[in-house]
């Protein structure tokens, strides 16, 4: 068999196959009823940057593109060393303010003893000085004394509040510098799956660079473009399908959650009904939260596919798009 002969046997095979793929999608997807509206489209997922909040060194990135996290996980780890040794210190100077308010509080109780002393001696002068057994000078020595006291004790009190502040205040700065500690740890805000890796160990990157970029498996939904007769009679929560290129056996339900208030593209000028069947409207068909958390490991955004939604109120789906899913995963 020649050459010629056996590249027009195998193109004749493909023509049969795709014959009979056509075929086969003719007879399990026949013509939509009335209220149904057919459009392409492709999964897309909501981005989250995991970003350094400070400057500094990245010391490790633990995650690479394509894997799957949990929401906590820890992502990446920047440089702390310089940061430790600030803890180190902050720490040092709270526990000196603490002793020194322990000094401070047993200083008032040796005042307040003085104190106590100083007003009765005042009281038996004074006694003492009303029955002429004792001097104007003497009492004005033990007053003297007892005004001393006072102003010692109230000295001894403002030193306790002095090394409360003092506390207080190095307190807030183990606080701060562990804060930023802890912001050194990176860790992923919600499940998702790793798109990008944008930064390696060893890069110095300043407050605000992104380290990764994670999907949100959690936020998966399909955008499409709809014509002004069916976008105007859709609701926020209208039921619609999806039917994925990679799995076409399986239909995903989804839910209609946005509807553009402008056509994002039009004719130059809109002025006859046939003018204004071509205004095409955003629409967002989202998968319900509820049944990405049953796929969440097996969840892949940029995938193709068709969109089916239901624009009329009160008509069932076809039997054609009834939801069918695959076993949830292990």
């Amino acid at each position: 068999m020649s050459k010629r002969v056996l590249i027009l046997t195998a193109l004749g095979a493909v023509v049969v196959v795709a014959a009979a793929g056509y075929a086969w999608w003719q007879w399990t997807h026949p013509g939509l009823p009335d209220g149904f509206v057919e459009t392409n489209g492709r999964l897309e997922a909501e981005q989250v940057q995991v970003a350094a909040k400070t400057s500094g060194r990245v010391m490790e990135v633990l995650a690479n593109e394509g894997d799957f996290v949990r929401a906590g996980a820890v992502l990446a780890r920047m440089d702390t060393r310089d940061i430790d040794a600030q803890l180190l210190q902050a720490k040092a100077q709270l526990q000196s303010a603490n002793r020194a308010k322990e000094e401070a509080v047993a200083n008032v109780a040796q005042r307040e003893a003085q104190r106590i002393l100083y007003r009765r001696q005042f009281t038996r002068v004074s006694k003492l000085n009303k029955s002429g057994y004792a001097s104007n000078d003497q009492l004005d020595q033990t007053r003297a004394q007892l005004d001393a006291g006072e102003a010692g004790y109230n000295a001894a009190v403002a030193s306790v509040n002095q090394a409360d502040a003092a506390i207080e205040a190095a307190a807030a700065t183990v606080q701060q510098i562990q804060t930023v500690l802890d912001d050194a740890i990176l860790v992923a805000p919600r499940s998702g799956r790793v798109q990008y890796k944008l930064i390696q160990p060893g890069e110095v990157v300043g407050a605000g660079t992104a380290i990764l970029t994670l999907l949100d498996v959690t936020d998966v939904y399909m955008t499409v473009f709809l014509p002004a007769k069916v976008a105007g009679g859709m609701r926020m929560g209208d039921d619609a399908r999806l039917i994925l290129d990679p799995a076409p056996q399986y239909v995903v339900p989804a839910r209609v959650t946005f509807v553009a208030a402008d056509a994002q593209f039009t004719p130059k000028s809109v002025e006859t009904a046939d003018e204004r069947e071509k205004l095409m409207f955003r629409v967002k068909l989202n998968v319900d939260p509820d049944l990405l958390k049953r796929y969440e490991t097996v969840v892949k955004t940029g995938v193709r596919g068709v969109a089916y939604v239901r624009y009329k109120q009160g008509v069932d789906w076809p039997t054609t798009l009834s939801v069918k899913l695959p076993d949830e995963p292990r």
